[in-house]
């Protein structure tokens, strides 16, 4: 990736328990030569790309925190489940689930961790 939007990408904070993906570039011919119709891979069910940045992970409640409303409640120790994937996994998701954006002329989803069905990671993974 260029170096100025590596800078960009820096400056985006994702939030919750969503990924930033850059989607693969796919072929546009099928595996019998046929030559698709421009628009036709974006039809369809399951897309795959790189996680590029991923948010948090899922909030939650802080068990120090009571129901008692005069107490001042600590909003700055929120906590998370941390999510499964990371940055630099090949991610396979639902793109019905997915939110399409365009950011600095490139094309990324926003993909919550609930619509990835399948991750590829290149380190090895105990089992």
């Amino acid at each position: 990736m260029n170096r100025n939007i590596t800078e960009k990408l820096e400056k985006l904070i994702v939030v919750g328990d969503r990924l930033l993906i850059k989607p693969l570039l796919e072929s546009k011919k099928t595996k019998g030569g046929l030559f698709l119709p421009p628009g036709y891979s974006e039809k369809e069910e399951i897309q795959s790309g790189y996680v590029i940045k991923a948010g948090p992970g899922y909030p939650i409640p802080n068990p120090d925190e009571t129901d008692e409303l005069w107490k001042q409640s600590n909003c700055e120790l929120i906590r998370y489940i941390p999510l499964q994937a990371k940055v630099g996994d090949l991610a396979i998701f639902l793109q019905k689930g997915a939110i399409e954006i365009v950011y600095n002329d490139e094309k990324y989803f926003i993909v919550p961790q609930h619509s990835v069905l399948l991750l590829e990671r290149e380190e090895d993974m105990v089992l």
